[in-house]
C-alpha cells in the first residue's frame, strides 16, 4: 500500500524550501462552486503553491502530494507517520483566501486511512472555527469530515485547512477538499429543540423521498393494535407518519397469499386489494405510493423467488404475458381507486432470480414486461428494480452492466441497506454513485432499519441484535436508531442529484396482544387469524422449508419507530429533522460493553475506563467500578465465560464479557493482526486465488476480520500455520466456519505432527450459523505441529473461517517397559503338576462379585512395597482389574470348599444316626 523511498522526504523538503510562502487566492464566493484551488490534488501542491504544509517534523512524516489512490479524479494527498518514531506527529495543510465575503460556508474533505493504532485523525479549521477530530476507519473507507461556519464581515487573508495527527505507523489520504457558500438568499433553519440529536443532511430537496413500508398495517389493526400521536391520543397512523415528514409509502404485493380454503399466509396477507386500501389511506394523507410487486405468492428475496401458484406450468412466453397483464391490471385498479402511484417496483431483491426464472436473459425479459405494463398506463410513473448486498464488491456494477446489455427499461436502481449486514455507508454511496454515473440511473435505498431496544414484545425472536454475525455500529437506543437512519439519508444524498430517497422498512410492525403480559398462545391465534405475524402455518404448503418451520410473529418489533404499545418514538421525527437538524440536552446514551480474555492462572485485569457514547454522537472514556466479587468468583472457577457488571457515574451500568481460557498457541488466530504472514494460503496450480483475509464485521465471528472465500469456479484452497516450541503433551484444536451454496464439498480441519496426521470433517450451514470443528488429544513430542483447514467445494460456494484455537490439555508420559518376571516367587510348574481345572464362566448377564464391590481399596498386602506407584501416581488399571482371582487360586478354594462340605455332611449323618438310636 505504501512505498517508502528515502529520497522522498529530502525532495519534499527541498521543494518546500523553494516555496516558503504560499500566495493568497483571490476569489469571490458567489462566482464559483468550490472556493479552493486544487481541492482534489490533481496537480502537485508543492509545484503550484496551492497548499502550504507547516508545523511538521519532516523527519517523522512522509508525504505524497499526488498519490494515485483517489476518492475522485486521479490523485490524492497521502501522509504516513514514520514507524520508527516514538510519539504522535501532527501537521497542518492550509490555504489562505485573500478576500472572503461575509456569509455562511461549508468546508469539507474526504478522508480514509488506517485503523486502530494506525489511524490518522483529521480536524478541519476555518479561522477560529474547528471541527471534531475524525479518525480514519480503514483502507478505501472514505469518510467526509465537514465544518460549517459563518463570518460576520468580509475577511482578508482567511486561513483554512486541516490539522492531521497520528501515532507512529499511522497513515491516511485526503481528497476532494471543498469550500462552498451556503448562503442561498433564504434563512438556514436553526436546529429544533428535541430529545434526540439529529445532524441536518445537506443536499435534500423538497422532492427527496422520505418513505416507509407499512405493508403489515391492516393485519395489525385487525389484530387489535392501536397507534397514537405524540400527544398520546389515538390517531390514524398515516396522519402520524405524514406529520413526522413521511411523503411516500411502500407496499408489497403478492399474487395470491392464501391457500385453497382462504387462509392467509401471513406477513399482512398483502394482495392487490390490501395494496389498494393502504394506497388510498396514504393518498388521503398527501403521500405517494410505491408498489412493490414480488411476483410470488409469498416472500421473495435472494434466497427464494418462487413462481406464483397460478403461473405454475406456464411456458416462458405465457409467463411473460401473465406478468404483463397482472402488473397492468393491478396498477390500473389502484389508479382507478384514486391512489397516487408514484413508482412501481418490478420484483423484490432480484439478485439471482424472479418468478422462478434464474437465467438473466429470461429475468431481463420479465423486467421489461413489467416495465412495459407501467409505461403503457402512465409513462410518468417511475419504474424501479430492487437488489441487495451492496457490500459484495462488484455486485451492483455487474448487475447494472447485465441490465444494460439486455436493454432493460427502468428508471431507478434500488438497494436494500441494513447496517447489520450490508457494509459501510461509504461503500453504499460509492456503489450507488457508480450506477448513477456509469449507467445513468437514479438510485435509492428501498429498505433500511435499525433496532432501538434488545427487548422482544411478542414472543417471536428478533433478527437483531445478535451476538455474532452482525455489525452494531450505533447504540441500541432510540438515539442510535435515529442516527442510523439519518446517516443512510446522508449516504444517498452524497450520490448527488441521482440519489432520490430512502424507505424505512416496517416501522409499525409492533407486537399484537399485550407486550407487558405476553401470552404466546393468544398471540399465535392472532397471527394465524389475521396474518399479522411474518408467516402463518398455512404458508407451509407454499414455503415448507422456511415459513413451514419458523412461522410466527414479528421479527422486527424492536426495530419499529413506535414503541410496543403504539406510541411514536422520538426517532420517527428523523424524517423532519434531516431537513432542520435537532439538538437535545447532552447525556450518556450508551456505555459500550467490553470483552476481555484472560489466561488461566494469570490475574484477571479489567479496564479502568470504558467508552461512553453521548447522544450527540461523541465518545469519551469514563471511569468504571467493577464488581470485584464477580471477578474473584470467575478467577476461582477457571476456564469459562463470565459476565462482570460495572458501574459508571452511579447511574449507568456496563458489562465486561470475560473469557478465561487456556493459552492459545495459534498466532493471529482470528486474523485481527495486520501481519497475516504466519498464515499460508495455498491454491492448486492453475487455480486463481479466491480466499483472503478481509475486513467485514458482519462476516466475522469475533472482531472485524476473517478468512473469506468465494469463487464462481470450484473452491479449492488450504490455509495452514506451523507452530513451534510447544511443550510435550496433548493438545486440542478448534475452528469456526460459516457459509453456504456448497452442496458438494469436502471441508476439513487438520493437524500434522511428527507422531500422526489428524483430521475431522466440517461443513457450512448458512450465513451466521457458525459451525465449530474440533480435534482432541493431539500428541506433540517434538514441539512442532502444522494446523490448518482444507476447503473444497462446488462453484459459487462462499464462507469465512475464524477463531482457530489450540490449547494444551494434558501431560504425556513415556510408556513404561513391562517388569521382568520374578522366577523365585512365581516358579514354573513342574511337568508332573496336574493341569488346573478350568473355572466355569458366568453368563453375560450375571454380575461377578468380588471383595472390591463395596468400593473399598486394595490393602497394602497386595502392594507391600508400592513398586507400581510411579511418581506418586496410581498406574492405569485395566478394565479387568478386580474381576476375579487367578484360576489356580480359585481351583484350590473350590477343592477346600468341596472337602469341607463332605465333612459337614458326614458329621450331620453320624449325629442323626446316634440321635435315632437313642430313642
Amino acid at each position: 500500500m505504501f512505498k517508502k523511498a528515502g529520497i522522498v522526504c529530502l525532495a519534499l523538503l527541498l521543494i518546500v524550501s523553494a516555496f516558503p510562502f504560499i500566495g493568497n487566492i483571490d476569489v469571490k464566493a458567489a462566482s464559483q462552486e468550490n472556493l479552493l484551488t486544487n481541492g482534489s490534488f490533481e496537480s502537485d501542491l508543492f509545484e503550484d503553491g496551492s497548499w502550504t504544509v507547516d508545523e511538521m517534523d519532516w523527519d517523522g512524516v512522509s508525504l505524497d502530494s499526488a498519490h494515485t489512490d483517489a476518492y475522485e479524479g486521479n490523485y490524492s494527498f497521502n501522509y504516513w507517520v514514520e514507524e520508527t518514531g516514538s510519539e504522535e506527529q501532527s501537521f497542518k495543510i492550509s490555504q489562505s483566501i485573500s478576500d472572503l465575503p461575509a456569509g455562511k460556508y461549508a468546508l469539507s474533505v474526504q478522508s480514509m486511512g488506517g485503523t486502530d493504532a494506525e489511524a490518522g485523525t483529521v480536524e478541519l479549521f476555518a479561522g477560529d472555527h474547528t471541527s471534531e477530530a475524525v479518525a480514519t476507519t480503514g483502507w478505501d473507507s472514505w469518510k467526509e469530515v465537514s465544518l460549517q461556519f459563518e463570518i460576520g464581515e468580509n475577511a482578508a487573508d482567511f486561513q483554512l485547512g486541516a490539522t492531521i495527527a497520528g501515532e507512529p505507523s499511522a497513515w491516511g489520504y485526503l481528497d476532494n477538499v471543498r469550500l462552498v457558500s451556503i448562503d442561498s438568499g433564504e434563512e438556514v433553519p436553526e436546529p429544533v429543540e428535541a430529545d434526540i440529536f439529529v445532524e441536518k443532511v445537506d443536499g435534500l430537496d423538497e422532492d427527496f423521498i422520505k418513505g416507509v413500508d407499512v405493508s403489515s398495517i391492516l393485519a395489525l389493526e385487525d389484530s387489535g393494535v392501536t397507534f397514537y400521536n405524540e400527544a398520546e391520543q389515538e390517531q390514524d397512523i398515516f396522519k402520524t407518519l405524514a406529520d413526522a415528514g413521511v411523503n411516500y409509502v411502500r407496499v408489497r404485493v403478492w399474487n395470491d397469499p392464501y391457500d385453497a380454503e382462504g387462509n392467509g399466509y401471513g406477513g399482512g396477507n398483502n394482495d392487490v386489494a390490501k395494496a389498494v386500501e393502504i394506497g388510498k389511506r396514504a393518498t388521503e394523507n398527501g403521500m405517494k405510493l410505491l408498489v412493490d410487486f414480488h411476483y410470488s405468492d409469498f416472500w421473495a428475496d435472494p434466497a427464494k423467488q418462487q413462481t406464483p401458484k397460478a403461473w405454475e406450468g406456464l411456458s416462458f412466453e405465457e409467463k411473460k404475458s401473465a406478468l404483463y397483464n397482472y402488473t397492468k391490471d393491478s396498477v390500473q385498479e389502484m389508479l382507478d381507486a384514486g391512489v397516487d402511484v408514484g413508482m412501481v417496483q418490478i420484483g423484490n431483491e432480484t439478485n439471482n432470480a424472479m418468478a422462478g426464472e434464474t437465467d438473466w436473459t429470461n429475468i431481463s425479459q420479465l423486467f421489461n414486461e413489467g416495465s412495459k405494463a407501467v409505461r403503457d398506463i402512465d409513462p410518468e410513473i417511475l419504474v424501479a428494480l430492487h437488489f441487495t448486498n451492496p457490500e459484495s464488491a462488484g455486485r451492483y456494477d455487474n448487475l447494472a452492466s447485465t441490465l444494460e446489455e439486455n436493454e432493460v427499461d427502468y428508471d431507478v436502481f434500488a438497494s436494500s441497506y441494513y447496517p447489520f449486514w450490508h457494509g459501510t455507508l461509504e461503500n453504499l454511496t460509492a456503489e450507488l454513485t457508480n450506477v448513477a454515473e456509469n449507467y445513468d440511473k437514479q438510485v435509492m435505498v428501498a429498505e433500511t432499519s435499525y433496532t432501538y431496544t434488545s427487548e422482544d414484545g411478542d414472543g417471536h425472536s428478533n433478527t437483531a441484535p445478535k451476538d455474532t454475525g452482525q455489525t452494531i455500529n450505533y447504540p441500541v437506543s432510540v438515539q442510535g436508531q435515529a442516527t442510523a437512519v439519518r446517516d443512510v439519508f446522508e449516504a444517498v444524498a452524497n450520490v448527488g442529484d441521482a440519489g432520490i430517497g430512502v424507505f424505512y422498512w416496517e416501522p409499525a410492525w409492533i407486537p399484537v396482544g399485550d407486550p407487558d403480559n405476553m401470552d404466546s398462545e393468544h398471540n399465535l391465534e392472532l397471527w394465524e387469524e389475521y396474518g399479522s405475524g411474518w408467516a402463518t402455518s398455512y404458508a407451509a404448503e407454499y414455503d415448507p422449508e422456511d415459513a413451514g418451520e419458523w412461522y410466527g410473529g414479528s421479527a422486527v418489533d424492536n426495530q419499529a419507530l413506535f414503541d410496543f404499545h403504539g406510541h411514536p418514538l422520538s426517532s420517527l421525527n428523523v424524517f423532519n429533522y434531516v431537513d432542520t437538524g435537532a439538538v437535545a440536552p447532552l447525556e450518556i446514551d450508551q456505555v459500550n460493553d467490553v470483552s476481555v480474555t484472560a489466561t488461566i492462572g494469570e490475574e484477571v485485569e479489567l479496564p479502568e475506563s470504558v467508552t461512553a457514547v453521548y447522544n450527540d454522537g461523541s465518545e469519551e472514556p469514563v471511569a468504571v467500578t467493577w464488581n470485584q466479587e464477580q471477578i474473584d468468583q470467575a478467577a476461582a472457577s477457571g476456564e469459562g465465560s463470565y459476565t462482570i457488571v460495572g458501574e459508571v457515574n452511579g447511574e449507568n451500568t456496563v458489562q465486561a464479557n470475560l473469557t478465561i481460557e487456556a493459552e492459545n498457541f495459534v498466532f493471529n488466530p482470528s486474523f485481527e493482526e495486520s501481519d497475516t504472514s504466519v498464515w499460508e494460503i495455498n491454491f492448486p496450480e492453475g487455480v486463481e486465488p479466491h480466499a483472503s483475509v478481509k475486513e467485514n464485521r458482519s462476516n466475522s465471528r469475533t472482531g472485524d476480520y476473517s478468512l473469506d472465500f468465494w469463487s464462481d469456479a470450484p473452491v479449492d484452497f488450504e490455509v495452514k500455520q506451523t507452530i513451534t516450541d510447544l511443550e510435550t503433551g496433548y493438545y486440542n484444536l478448534s475452528m469456526f466456519i460459516q457459509g453456504g451454496d456448497a452442496p458438494e464439498s469436502v471441508m476439513q480441519l487438520f493437524v500434522n505432527s511428527s507422531e500422526e496426521q489428524y483430521q475431522t470433517e466440517t461443513d457450512v450451514d448458512g450465513w451466521g450459523s457458525w459451525v465449530q470443528s474440533e480435534i482432541d488429544d493431539i500428541l506433540v513430542t517434538d514441539g512442532t505441529i502444522t494446523i490448518g483447514a482444507s476447503i473444497k467445494a462446488s462453484a459459487g460456494a462462499w464462507g469465512t473461517l475464524d477463531d482457530f484455537y489450540l490449547k494444551r490439555v494434558g501431560d504425556y508420559q513415556e510408556p513404561q517397559p513391562d517388569p521382568e518376571p520374578d522366577t523365585e516367587s512365581n516358579p514354573e510348574p513342574k511337568p508332573e503338576d496336574p493341569e488346573p481345572t478350568p473355572e466355569p464362566q458366568p453368563e453375560p448377564d450375571e454380575q461377578v462379585e468380588s471383595d472390591l464391590d463395596d468400593g473399598s481399596e486394595l490393602s497394602d498386602d497386595n502392594n507391600p512395597d508400592g513398586e507400581n506407584d510411579q511418581n506418586g501416581d496410581n498406574p492405569p488399571v485395566s478394565e479387568s482389574a478386580g474381576g476375579k482371582l487367578p484360576d489356580t487360586a480359585t481351583n484350590m478354594s473350590n477343592w477346600l470348599v468341596i472337602g469341607l462340605a463332605f465333612i459337614l455332611v458326614g458329621l450331620s449323618t453320624i449325629l442323626f444316626i446316634r440321635k435315632r438310636s437313642s430313642y
